[in-house]
């Protein structure tokens, strides 16, 4: 394990956002959805592609609250551009459970 600074750490700008729409993205390597995610006024919208189909369906993430790294630079991804990273872990199996708020908070909030 590499250690950084509080410095560093800080650096990572991660935010709460909702999600807005769902598509299925049958291009990508791996099962994924394309998400379009809800910052608030300060952020807007943004795009991610997101690994969590064993999990979720589209019905199930609409309206959800996510974290996301909102400052890492856009990734291209087949012909998606993913603008953040929504945040996971991988349970036993290796399938992504979405990292979120235990109750709802203002879309755009810094984690601290």
């Amino acid at each position: 394990m590499t250690s950084i600074s509080f410095d560093e750490f800080l650096k990572v700008d991660i935010r709460v956002g909702r999600v807005t729409r769902v598509e299925a993205f049958p291009e990508a390597r791996k099962p994924a959805f394309k998400l379009w995610i809800d910052f608030g006024p300060d952020i807007g919208e943004r795009k991610s592609s997101a690994q969590i189909t064993a999990h979720y369906g589209p019905e199930a993430l609409v309206g959800r609250q996510v974290l996301a790294v909102v400052n890492f630079p856009p990734r291209q991804i087949g012909p998606f551009r993913s603008e953040v990273l929504v945040l996971g872990l991988a349970d036993a199996e290796g399938d992504v459970v979405l990292v979120a708020p235990e109750r709802p908070v203002p879309l755009g909030h810094r984690l601290h």
